[in-house]
């Protein structure tokens, strides 16, 4: 007999897929449409480069902090109400940006979609282990190419919305739109499948036992140390091909391209990883496109910036969605599964925002960006060592829960 999860999975694919991949398009081009921005955000505004670093880190913290909350909010809430709050705060958040003029005002916008994006990011994984149980993988690996893909649309338009006359505040703000979108599509979804959700037993929800577990915070770390190379990239990648010369538009498709490259690793990489639970090779192989793309950035940028920009977007787009997999990976029961990831998620973002402002720091002291890529160099080193623990045949041990 089928699990109700499982049933309302297979009578409705399409729309729960189209929701997952709409939803997940707008969590990020909010943040990736900054960076090409950047210098007409600066020339208005006056924020130098430590202030304009907040538009990335504050809502990178938030991110962080509110995805801890998220798996209660779900319980609290629903799934339907829960993702509607996330969805409400991004798209007023990006509407507001037209009239942010002020640098207070313009931070504040971020903070709002920071929000929003913490609740729905916090929630979407565990709901896929839940109504697609058999296919986590892969779907994770949709919900990731999505997430790259949203980012690369940012990084693209909101630069081409400026060449077509609009305003850098409208450029921003237009991505209210598809968040509505999205929203109207998770309401009809979400609530066609109440009926399974409310009737679905609620198992599992003690889950503060996974904070007192090392591999926790061991998957925090490692999150936390790659996702300050995206958050890197998407704050100071543009401004520094600027700096060397290059247009707003030309810099804003390196990170656009850079994000699609992101988008099909994260697609490609877990299918390939799902014959196998160990998935360690493929985020190593990962691990060494960003060090190559890191690398590159610091000693030769101008040596084939698009292949640069493809060979770091495998790197990233890859190691991101595999290491959500991974974190699923570790626990049967879907809610802490989810939690897991939650939590993994939520003290990872939160030391991923720090990176653009130390960035910023480093290129006040040295007066380019070269130390900055060489310090996420480093990082990915250190996050491959971390990568050597995560052996599947040690995920019961490490996480087993306490007894009822």
């Amino acid at each position: 007999m089928k699990s109700p999860s499982t049933r309302g999975a297979s009578s409705m694919p399409w729309e729960w897929l189209a929701t997952v991949v709409l939803v997940t398009l707008n969590l990020r081009p909010f943040l990736t449409a900054v960076g090409p921005l950047g210098p007409a955000i600066q020339a208005h505004t006056g924020m130098d480069l430590q202030a304009l670093a907040w538009l990335t880190m504050l809502p990178m913290a938030l991110m962080g902090a509110g995805t801890w909350l998220a798996p209660a909010v779900l319980r609290r809430l629903g799934e339907r109400p829960a993702m509607t709050l996330g969805l409400v705060l991004i798209a007023l958040g990006c509407a507001l940006r037209l009239a942010a003029s002020l640098p207070a005002l313009l931070i504040a916008t971020a903070a709002l979609c920071g929000a929003g994006v913490a609740l729905v990011q916090g929630m979407l994984p565990g709901l896929i282990k839940l109504h697609t149980p058999r296919r986590v993988a892969p779907m994770m690996g949709l919900y990731s190419a999505s997430l790259m893909a949203g980012g690369a649309l940012g990084a693209q338009f909101s630069p081409l919305a400026m060449r077509w006359s609009f305003s850098w505040q409208a450029a921003l703000a237009l991505w209210a739109a598809p968040a509505l979108l999205a929203l109207g599509l998770a309401w009809h979804t979400l609530g066609a499948m109440a009926r399974r959700v409310a009737a679905r037993p609620a198992t599992g929800v003690d889950t503060g036992w996974l904070l007192r577990r090392g591999r926790s915070w061991l998957l925090v770390l490692a999150f936390g140390l790659m996702n300050g190379g995206y958050a890197i990239v998407v704050a100071w990648m543009a401004p520094h091909y600027q700096e060397l010369g290059w247009s707003v538009p030309r810099s804003g498709l390196l990170v656009a391209v850079l994000s699609l490259a992101q988008a099909a690793a994260a697609l490609t990489l877990p299918a390939l990883a799902a014959r196998r639970l160990d998935r360690r090779p493929w985020m190593w192989f990962a691990l060494a496109c960003q060090a190559v793309g890191f690398g590159v950035l610091a000693w030769r940028p101008l040596a084939a910036p698009m292949a640069t920009a493809i060979v770091l977007g495998i790197g990233l787009g890859g190691c991101f969605a595999l290491i959500m997999v991974v974190a699923l990976d570790h626990l049967h029961q879907p809610l802490q599964a989810g939690a897991l990831n939650a939590l993994m998620q939520g003290g990872g973002f939160i030391l991923a925002a720090l990176a653009p402002w130390v960035m910023a720091g480093l290129h006040q002291l040295t007066g380019s960006f070269n130390a900055g890529w060489l310090a996420q160099f480093g990082a990915v080193l250190v996050v491959a060592l971390l990568v050597a623990r995560l052996a599947p045949a040690h995920y019961d041990r490490v996480m087993r829960a306490p007894a009822a």
